[in-house]
C-alpha cells in the first residue's frame, strides 16, 4: 500500500490567531518528517497552503485534490508531489476519502465542518473504520464538539456517534496517536 496517508481537513484560512498557522506548519513538518503522506485539498490559501508547504519543505509526500472549477480561479497549490483534479467537490471528497489511513481535522470553516460531518455520517453508517481525529488548538472545535453532543442529548443521534471520533489537543499528541496508527497499519 505504500506510506501511511493522512488526509487532512482544514481552513482555506489562516484563522485569527498565529497560533493557527503554527500548528499547520508543525503538522506539515511533522508529516513531512515522518515519512506520513499529506491528502489534502490542493488548495495554497490558509491553513491547507501552510500545512502542504511545510510538509514539502520538510521531504514528504503531498497530494493534492481540487475540483476543476477551484484550479480555474488559480488557487491550487504548485509543486505538489501530485494534484488530482476532479469534475466536482463529490468527487473531490469521494477521493480523498479513498486515500486516507486516517483523517485529522483542524481548524477551518465551513468546508472543514462539511468534510468532517460527512466523514463522520460515513463511518456511522459503516462505510469506514477510519481513524477521524479532531485537533482542538486554541479550543476551536468546541462549538462543534458541543453541537454533537447536543444532537446526542436531545434525541437526534445514538451516544454511541461520540465514538466515531476523538479529539486531540494539539500538534504533539496528534503525533503519537497517529505513530501508534502507522504502527497498528503496519
Amino acid at each position: 500500500m505504500g506510506s501511511f496517508s493522512v488526509t487532512v481537513f482544514c481552513g482555506s484560512n489562516p484563522g485569527a490567531d498565529p497560533a493557527y498557522a503554527e500548528s499547520a506548519r508543525a503538522l506539515g513538518t511533522g508529516l513531512g518528517g515522518r515519512g506520513m503522506r499529506l491528502v489534502f485539498g490542493g488548495g495554497h490559501v490558509g491553513l491547507m497552503g501552510i500545512t502542504a508547504g511545510a510538509a514539502l519543505a520538510a521531504g514528504g509526500e503531498v497530494t493534492g485534490i481540487i475540483p476543476d472549477f477551484l484550479r480555474q480561479r488559480e488557487v491550487e497549490m504548485q509543486g505538489l508531489t501530485e494534484l488530482i483534479v476532479t469534475d466536482s467537490m463529490h468527487t473531490r471528497k469521494r477521493r480523498l476519502f479513498a486515500l486516507a489511513d486516517a483523517f485529522v481535522v483542524m481548524p477551518g470553516g465551513l468546508g472543514t465542518y462539511d468534510e468532517t460531518f460527512e466523514i463522520l455520517t460515513w463511518k456511522q453508517l459503516g462505510q469506514h473504520a477510519k481513524p477521524i481525529i479532531i485537533v482542538n488548538i486554541l479550543a476551536w472545535a468546541a462549538p462543534f464538539l458541543a453541537m454533537v453532543e447536543e444532537t446526542v442529548k436531545r434525541g437526534f443521534a445514538r451516544p454511541e456517534v461520540l465514538n466515531l471520533y476523538e479529539v486531540q489537543p494539539d500538534v504533539p499528541a496528534l503525533f503519537t496517536r497517529l505513530e501508534a496508527l502507522r504502527g497498528v497499519s503496519a
